[in-house]
């Protein structure tokens, strides 16, 4: 598949053949992200991390993955410390950052930021979760995941826990799951279900997909457990984010119900949604997951900055 030079905006930008692409070239990057080999592939190249929201999983693997491969990383991640503080505009700033360097990466806490970015750069913008939008490197180590864990994205049970009205992650991940012919089960109460126009898509695309608000009633059934945090910096009022805070929690008792093979799943990070306890079961493929984003965020490196010879 031909990536080089494109933008990375939404999953939605990917088609199946696309997402297996990049999958299977994840595959053949682990020896080289957990430094078994070597290639410095991308080697002159330089990678721009813009960064207007906390992160640590995506920023320091998107740099683990850029070194991984012999690029250099312009870190931009102290707003206060660049003319942003000044008043300039995302515009401006794109514009100047993509005369340093080859690819952008962009986080931002605006939905459609990433979009507007693409608009301004000559090269290739990568969506690195923009709002309560879309998270497509998120998506894409995901769904490399559970292809891992479970052999084939086809026809998975998936259950999708917590915050669904403000998780992008879940927001980009259901869609991906719809190519595959996945099932899906929403859990979530009701003020952070998920918002209707995302599920009126999904259902317009042939999803299988329903709402439930009792985790109990479900969770024999599926393949991935799929949790969020309920995230209280989405929330315009802090007493709404009260009202929903624990809403679910994920122990070995509740576990007891699941199938011996199904994995548990969170983007991270995790605040009390997953007891430790669950750490040590063999359900547990959070921390794998977040490995995943360094051989995930090579292969999409790989095909965005370097021209197949």
């Amino acid at each position: 598949m031909d990536f080089y030079d494109k933008d990375l905006v939404s999953i939605r930008d990917l088609d199946r053949d696309h997402i297996e692409a990049l999958l299977d070239l994840s595959e053949e990057m682990i020896p080289y992200a957990k430094g078994e080999k070597v290639d410095r592939m991308l080697d002159g190249k330089v990678l721009g991390n813009l960064f207007f929201e906390p992160s640590t999983r995506t920023k320091l693997s998107f740099e683990s993955a850029a070194y991984r491969l012999g690029c250099d990383v312009i870190d931009v991640s102290e707003m206060s410390m660049t003319s942003i503080s000044k008043g300039e505009t995302l515009a401006d700033t794109i514009r100047m950052v993509d005369a340093y360097c080859d690819a952008i990466v962009l986080r931002h806490p605006h939905e459609g930021a990433a979009r507007l970015a693409a608009k301004f750069s000559i090269n290739p913008v990568i969506n690195a979760g923009d709002g309560a939008g879309s998270h497509p490197t998120q998506t894409l180590l995901d769904l490399f995941t559970m292809r891992k864990a479970k052999g084939s994205l086809d026809g998975l049970n998936v259950v999708l826990v917590g915050d669904l009205k403000y998780g992008r992650t879940v927001h980009s991940l259901a869609d991906a799951l719809t190519m595959f012919g996945a099932k899906l089960t929403l859990v979530a109460p009701e003020t952070l279900q998920m918002p209707d126009d995302i599920y009126a898509g999904l259902k317009d695309k042939g999803c299988n997909i329903r709402k439930e608000s009792d985790l109990n009633n479900v969770i024999d059934q599926a393949d991935v457990l799929y949790v969020t945090r309920i995230q209280k910096e989405r929330f315009p009022d802090p007493a709404e984010y009260q009202k929903v805070a624990g809403s679910y929690r994920i122990d070995n008792v509740i576990l007891r119900e699941a199938k011996s093979d199904m994995i548990v799943m969170h983007p991270l990070p995790r605040v009390n949604e997953i007891a430790y306890e669950v750490d040590s079961t063999p359900h547990a493929m959070y921390f794998e997951q977040a490995f995943n984003g360094v051989p995930v965020r090579m292969a999409i490196l790989r095909a965005i900055m370097k021209e197949d010879d």
